[in-house]
């Protein structure tokens, strides 16, 4: 995802510092122009905008302790990540003894939707934060949704990949019975698709699906750790969420059976393997 934020920013003309992990995976974005700090701290310590993209709470808190220690008063540090609430908190505690402004951004989208320039924010914290980063936002993705000015844009993306969760399941359950009776994969996708139960989401799937392509947009393993931050939301808000709980295990199953660094929708040839099985015994 850093990726292909950077080359959205690049693209729109902005003086791009970038740093990773992993050096090598910033070299592309040298060869377009993009200047590679040698450290966080030397990044923020440079920036008026600081953009964050880990893959979870210990990321985040490591790196976000190197920006607050480095950064002017006065930065802003707008986070991009799916992370729990609570480790979200601590970062905008730190933030602001620092005197930085802190911006929970988690996005709604994948690499190719952020190349397509469709990408979606979902943005929560000082409105001044937003204000100084709003532009630098745009330039990656259009579409912006303020949901609050605390941790509430966390709990939207959740909310979001809950759903998505739930749908990846019911497309694999959905497929299963088709194929199972007779119906084409094809024919049931698409119309399935043109009907009222014809999210995007399933659009976006079809033909991947359509070509048992489980390439990751977004792996099992880190959907199964939104679905462990979704039920940690829910213990902390004293809800119960049933469903999640199941598809959790779902998602725990197929991580099992070696799916883990496969698409997510691996729940679908995951759950077909495993019916095939029930057929065989």
């Amino acid at each position: 995802m850093g990726t292909a934020f950077s080359e959205r920013l690049l693209d729109a003309g902005y003086d791009l510092l970038v740093q990773n992990r992993s050096r090598q995976k910033a070299e592309p974005l040298a060869a377009r122009g993009a200047r590679v700090a040698a450290s966080v701290g030397e990044l923020a310590g440079a920036s008026d905008v600081v953009l964050t993209s880990l893959s979870d709470d210990a990321g985040l808190v490591a790196v976000a302790a190197e920006v607050v220690a480095a950064a002017r008063p006065g930065t802003v540090l707008a986070d991009l990540s799916t992370v729990s609430p609570g480790a979200s908190a601590r970062v905008a505690s730190a933030a602001e003894r620092a005197s930085l402004l802190y911006l929970r951004a988690p996005v709604s989208g994948n690499p190719a939707v952020v190349r397509a320039g469709n990408l979606a924010f979902i943005v929560s914290g000082p409105r001044a934060a937003l204000d100084r980063a709003e532009p630098v936002l745009r330039a990656i993705g259009p579409t912006l949704h303020y949901v609050g000015d605390g941790e509430q844009a966390r709990i939207v993306k959740l909310a979001i990949n809950l759903v998505i969760a739930g749908l990846a399941e019911l497309m694999a359950e959905a497929l299963v019975l088709g194929e199972s009776s007779g119906v084409s994969r094809e024919d049931l996708l698409t119309t399935m698709g043109d009907s009222a139960a014809g999210a995007p989401f399933v659009r976006y799937k079809t033909e991947p699906l359509l070509r048992d392509d489980y390439s990751a947009t977004f792996t099992t393993t880190l959907m199964g750790k939104d679905l462990d931050l979704v039920l940690e939301a829910a213990e902390g808000a004293g809800v119960q969420l049933p469903l999640a709980t199941e598809i959790k295990a779902l998602i725990r199953s197929a991580i099992e059976a070696g799916y883990g660094d496969d698409d997510f929708m691996a729940l679908y040839p995951h759950l077909q393997s495993r019916s095939d099985q029930e057929v065989l015994r």
